[in-house]
């Protein structure tokens, strides 16, 4: 099916909108690149000179190029062994801003009764910070170990990737009491395909061709805040 333009850079398939805000329980987020305007990990290489080599892999893994996330996650994190634990906070107080429209969006989706999730390939560092600024009920996302104030270049327990995102989404519908098709999910990359797929509205936001394709929502100009006028917060 082809997507339809509802207006400008906002398009839309498989739906008839709008919409209501209220008929939906739970809404997920991807956080780098979707909740914010980084992606963390390019920018704490950026410390030790690693950006670019970094970044390159995040931008394949991001396309799909590279299919085992965990693997791209593991050789990224591991270039950054040796970066100063204190490199995190500053990434987070000089470079992470949150995308337009992602408070007005959470205050919507908060009113109108939904639980809110944050589900993040990234790192707990700044999922958490940023669960708490938006005020989200719940994060998830992967822990860099640290010893002696330095990133080891490794991360601790398993990796959070599309299949335990997806996961995620259907665990807080169970806590919830809904189907997925009550949910709705939010991404930019191809690990956000999984969870995006089990919703039932999904949303690609400024996203890789490959998520735009097969989102029902694509928002390529804007806020987040565009859903809005496709799923009513009435």
């Amino acid at each position: 099916m082809t997507a339809q333009t509802f207006a400008p850079g906002l398009d839309i398939q498989r739906f008839t909108p709008p919409l209501r805000l209220s008929d939906f329980k739970a809404i997920a987020f991807d956080m780098d690149s979707t909740l914010i305007n980084i992606e963390c990990i390019d920018e704490i290489a950026d410390a030790v000179g690693k950006k670019a080599e970094v970044a390159a892999i995040t931008e394949a893994a991001m396309r799909g190029e590279i299919t085992d996330f965990k693997d791209s996650l593991r050789r990224r994190v591991a270039l950054l062994q040796g970066v100063p634990a204190e490199a995190l906070q500053a990434v987070y107080d000089t470079r992470l801003q949150l995308n337009p429209g992602a408070s007005d969006l959470m205050a919507a989706a908060r009113a109108a009764g939904l639980r809110t999730l944050l589900v993040s390939g990234g790192f707990t560092f700044f999922a958490d910070r940023v669960r708490e600024r938006l005020g989200m009920d719940e994060a998830h996302a992967n822990t860099l170990e640290i010893q002696g104030g330095l990133l080891t270049g490794r991360v601790l327990g398993d990796i959070v990737d599309g299949e335990a995102k997806r996961q995620h989404l259907l665990a807080l519908c169970r806590r919830v009491g809904c189907e997925p098709s009550q949910a709705i999910a939010v991404g930019d990359g191809a690990n956000d395909l999984p969870m995006m797929g089990a919703a039932g509205l999904s949303v690609a936001y400024h996203a890789k061709p490959k998520v735009r394709e097969q989102a029902m929502v694509a928002i390529q100009s804007g806020g987040l805040d565009r859903l809005l006028e496709l799923v009513h917060p009435a």
